[in-house]
């Protein structure tokens, strides 16, 4: 939650924050849990609920629970239903998702994170991966995020003062946690147009990434992808798919 030098919310701060807790308790939160996260007293902490509660974006569940209100829920699903690149992608990853039966994504760059905007699993056979629309994953360490990377940081200065002091979260034991090969990673994928996640983000899953132009010719809006599960379609094989994946893409302009 965001606060102020001492750690406590203020103001509209902690309405916000409140909000933004709720979001992290699908099962619900009691008063006092909400309390002791925003690090407040628990009647300035009842009165910001109620003020959510006043405009449908907080509610109690039969439990008596705090959890987001169906009028915040109801907001959030329509203003992400009308968005463009989501009304324009998603059409393109069903039919990737069916054809390869293997799931598809579309993702932005935000920061040193991807920001998944949508996410299609094929029709059966799916496997559980840990993006969820509206998640996010480490750049780094994966393919939509490392080709978008690869766009924003143009040369191999731009990818040091990127990574500066910082250490790169390692997710697996192949992760990419140097500045040195992140550099010649993007470096291949600006060449090739492409990017490739060998198990890097999660143990066991591979991906092919694209570029999606949807809403100019020359910079990409965000990346689409298609992670599988090694054992089922090794990334050879979606290396292999990346001519008809960029037709489909293509096709749908």
């Amino acid at each position: 939650m965001a606060a102020d030098g001492a750690g406590t919310l203020v103001g509209s701060d902690r309405v916000l924050g409140i909000l933004a807790e709720l979001a992290r308790h699908p099962d619900g939160i009691t008063l006092d849990d909400m309390a002791r996260a925003a690090a407040s007293p628990k009647p300035t902490v009842h009165r910001a609920l109620a003020s959510l509660g006043r405009f449908g974006f907080a509610a109690r569940d039969g439990r008596g629970r705090y959890v987001l209100g169906d009028e915040f829920l109801r907001l959030a699903f329509a203003h992400h239903e009308a968005r463009p690149d989501h009304v324009r992608i998603t059409p393109v990853l069903a039919e990737l998702a069916e054809h390869y039966g293997e799931t598809a994504h579309y993702a932005v760059l935000d920061g040193d994170t991807v920001v998944y905007r949508s996410k299609v699993d094929p029709p059966s056979g799916a496997v559980r991966l840990t993006s969820t629309v509206g998640g996010r994953n480490p750049a780094h360490s994966t393919g939509v995020g490392k080709l978008l990377l690869a766009w924003e940081l143009p040369d191999d200065d731009a990818v040091a003062r990127w990574v500066g002091d910082r250490t790169l979260e390692r997710r697996t034991d192949r992760t990419l946690t140097t500045a040195d090969a992140l550099t010649a990673e993007l470096r291949a994928i600006r060449a090739q147009g492409y990017a490739v996640d060998d198990q890097e983000n999660e143990p066991g899953i591979v991906c092919v990434a694209v570029p999606a132009f949807l809403t100019s010719p020359t910079r990409p809006s965000g990346a689409v992808s298609l992670s599988a599960p090694q054992y089922r379609t090794p990334l050879a094989d979606l290396v292999a798919a990346l001519p008809a994946i960029r037709a489909t893409l293509e096709a749908h302009r």
